[in-house]
């Protein structure tokens, strides 16, 4: 097997502030995995908050050539993915992970959904993210998303303006599902209190709400509001759930955050079994990167996959999304493809 990779800007359309920072875009790398005449791609990108920028990537991937060299069989690295997870950051093991199983896929003439034994996802209603913009802003952005189609927005939080913020989306899409995501800027009592103050625009989720660390404090916020959370950073394996039981309604699954596709069956699977419902997400990524994930829609209530639809020029397709409901293609792999 041969190991390759290049990397490329991802620019956004507007910069993306939330609660942390504010990023104008990321750098993408795309791994391809080759062996007897096919080849599968992933992708990692760079990320502040997660400690990867492109220089660590690259070498993180050089010391891997050898490996994946030596392994000879892309089964063979299949099988080795988890032992890997010790050693990789999640990022960059999810890449490895999507694509061995690309290749795999493709090489067996199958979507990766059917090589995986699952069924076939419906397409699937997507939510799109709003940042932390001005009000009049997030109105304006609002109506041209509901004028798209989509059904399902995700509205930043975390400064003074979230009540207002809220309340345009609302006005401008009154039907629309509404997840919120302050990306643990607010406190438990905050949580609670802002909560009751927005009931009347019928609020589907919040996500991690809090600073990660602190479970029992998302249990005290869930006893006081009827607003199912969701568990992000305090979900970022199967192992962290054990913690979460009666603490969330639900969690949220990223292939970039947990290692890849494997690990995030597993993570769903545990989750199915304390009764925690599922949220999908991702980060900023392109085609390629978002890809994996879709391929595992039907397990999902919330899904929150749409970081190529904040790309200005996403290089890869396949997935959809842009009227608010990913499809994908039926072709092999992960059923994406170059743009150009």
């Amino acid at each position: 097997m041969r190991l390759d990779w290049r990397s490329y800007p991802l620019r956004l359309r507007e910069p993306l502030r939330i609660s942390r920072a504010t990023m104008p875009g990321r750098t993408a790398v795309q791994l391809d995995l080759s062996h007897d005449g096919g080849t599968g791609h992933g992708e990692v990108v760079t990320s502040v908050y997660y400690g990867l920028d492109l220089a660590t990537i690259c070498g993180l991937l050089t010391g891997l050539r050898h490996r994946v060299r030596a392994y000879g069989e892309p089964e063979t690295l299949l099988a080795e993915l988890p032992a890997l997870a010790a050693q990789l950051p999640a990022g960059v093991l999810a890449a490895l992970d999507a694509a061995v199983h690309d290749l795999l896929a493709r090489r067996a003439g199958a979507p990766l959904h059917r090589w995986l034994g699952r069924p076939t996802p419906a397409p699937a209603a997507t939510a799109r993210t709003i940042g932390l913009v001005a009000p009049g802003h997030a109105h304006t952005t609002a109506r041209e998303l509901a004028r798209r189609g989509f059904q399902l927005v995700k509205i930043k939080c975390g400064d003074a303006a979230d009540l207002a913020r809220i309340a345009a989306v609302r006005a401008a899409m009154p039907h629309a599902r509404l997840l919120l995501d302050p990306n643990g800027a607010w406190t438990p009592e905050q949580t609670v209190r802002l909560l009751d103050t927005l009931r009347p625009h019928t609020i589907d989720a919040v996500e991690q709400p809090i600073a990660p660390g602190t479970p029992h404090l998302l249990a005290w916020i869930s006893a006081r509001t009827d607003v199912p959370l969701i568990a992000d950073e305090d979900a970022a394996t199967a192992d962290h759930l054990h913690a979460l039981v009666g603490a969330v309604t639900g969690i949220n699954v990223k292939i970039a955050k947990c290692g890849g596709v494997h690990a995030a069956q597993q993570i769903a699977a545990t989750a199915r079994t304390h009764g925690m419902d599922l949220m999908l997400g991702c980060l900023v990524a392109s085609s390629l990167g978002i890809a994996p994930a879709v391929h595992l829609t039907d397990d999902a209530r919330w899904i929150d996959l749409d970081g190529h639809l904040l790309l200005a020029d996403d290089p890869w397709t396949g997935i959809g999304g842009h009227d608010g409901i990913l499809r994908l293609t039926g072709e092999p792999g992960l059923g994406v493809r170059a743009a150009r």
